[in-house]
């Protein structure tokens, strides 16, 4: 369990297929929830090749290279290496979440859970092919490592929602011990809590026989991954009040009728506890559409600012040559950071990008000014409303302008930024 004063606390990720969306696509969404004053950046990097031998610094440990990595956009804690979320050239999508469970979480220096789900997709170009990456990574380096930017120590094991324009993966952990389950259609969420039962469609070779080894498990029972990792009724897993259970009912209420804006609509309710509120809130938020005809871009929106209810879904889609992402970016602090030196986190550096504080200065003015406010929250809805439907445009004619999209997510954020004024 995580130690101090930290109640467990994460995020919920969401994945709706067809017959469940409208029209032939997949549709993923994720809110990210982290300490209140944590900032949430959106940051791009361009596929690349690298030399054989090459090592890679993560956010605690150092790994080996892989000879060729796929572009991609992430929304992630602005002081480690990994991501909350984020997509990849290829249309993978990966959300994560923090759970816990019988197995005591490592608090050593290893692969953070985000760092696994950006590694999955620099290197993956399925989801599939991810969850092999995740898993053969986790095998080999481990997971652990403080996950918050404090002294005090918030630790937690991972669990994975993985998609395509084909599929999504379910991939829970427990230590180095995973399962896994295949999602083909309808619609299917995680939160802070192990959710896989007896549909286990892949698995770590050693899973049932640990738990056998802990008394977990008689070996005879049907084998149920969340009830015997974890203290999970899964009887009861669908009708309790936690998020996962209000996430599940959300998804099902809109099932059949699914598109990239009910899904925000679902990652903007307050009353589920979905976007959270207090010491641990929404600090990002992300949904992508995922066209199953190949011919069709992948449409990614991010906030890159805390509650979605009071910020901008920002399309962005993988062109070559696209803009930086400069306003949505924090500053780095190189050796000096206080992540990087030992003992870690003694000081937090201002990591605020441009529109982190331009969106800071408007939330204190919706929350102070009631005219103002309103003017504030009337103009950002305006404005994702006309990127929601030139999107939808995109998707019914097939046309794309590339040096358009170039801009697409930088030239959004300029647009926000000047509601804000």
């Amino acid at each position: 369990m995580a130690s101090g004063t930290i109640e467990p606390c994460s995020c919920d990720t969401f994945v709706a297929l067809p017959p469940a969306t409208i029209g032939s696509q997949i549709v993923f969404g994720k809110n990210s929830d982290r300490p209140s004053d944590e900032v949430q950046e959106i940051v791009y990097f361009p596929a690349a090749s690298h030399k054989p031998g090459e090592k890679l610094e993560c956010t605690y440990i150092e790994i080996e290279q892989a000879a060729k990595t796929y572009a991609v956009v992430l929304s992630r804690p602005s002081w480690l290496w990994g991501a909350e979320m984020g997509a990849n050239e290829h249309g993978v999508c990966i959300g994560n979440e923090a759970v816990w469970g019988r197995a005591e979480v490592c608090d050593n220096e290893a692969l953070l859970g985000m760092d696994l789900l950006r590694l999955g997709l620099e290197r993956a170009n399925t989801a599939e092919n991810a969850l092999i990456v995740m898993v053969d990574l986790l095998e080999k380096y481990g997971q652990g490592g403080n996950c918050m930017e404090s002294d005090m120590v918030f630790t937690y094991h991972n669990s994975f929602l993985i998609a395509d324009r084909k599929e999504a993966w379910v991939l829970e952990t427990s230590g180095k011990y995973w399962a896994a389950e295949k999602v083909e259609e309808g619609v299917r969420n995680i939160s802070n809590q192990l959710s896989i039962t007896t549909k286990i469609d892949r698995e770590h070779p050693e899973m049932r026989d640990y738990a056998k080894s802990k008394g977990w498990w008689d070996g005879e029972k049907e084998f149920d991954f969340a009830a015997i990792y974890s203290y999970v009724n899964t009887a009861r897993m669908t009708t309790s009040r936690s998020r996962y259970c209000e996430g599940y009912k959300l998804l099902n209420k809109h099932k059949g009728n699914i598109t990239s804006e009910r899904m925000m609509e679902i990652l903007r309710d307050k009353e589920s506890g979905i976007n959270m509120e207090g010491g641990f809130m929404t600090t990002g938020s992300m949904v992508s559409i995922l066209p199953q005809e190949s011919s069709l871009p992948c449409i990614h929106f991010f906030t890159g600012t805390p509650d979605p209810d009071r910020s901008v879904f920002k399309p962005f889609i993988f062109v070559p040559n696209i803009t930086q992402l400069l306003k949505t970016s924090s500053p780095t602090f190189g050796h000096d950071d206080p992540v990087k030196k030992k003992p870690r986190f003694l000081t937090k550096p201002d990591r605020r990008h441009e529109l982190y504080k331009q969106h800071e200065r408007a939330a204190m003015v919706i929350e102070t000014s009631t005219e103002k406010g309103k003017e504030i929250i009337e103009q950002i809805r305006k404005l994702e409303e006309e990127k929601i439907r030139k999107m939808e445009s995109i998707l019914q004619n097939g046309y794309l302008d590339v040096n358009q999209a170039v801009n697409l997510f930088s030239q959004c954020v300029e647009e926000e930024i000047n509601a804000y004024a």
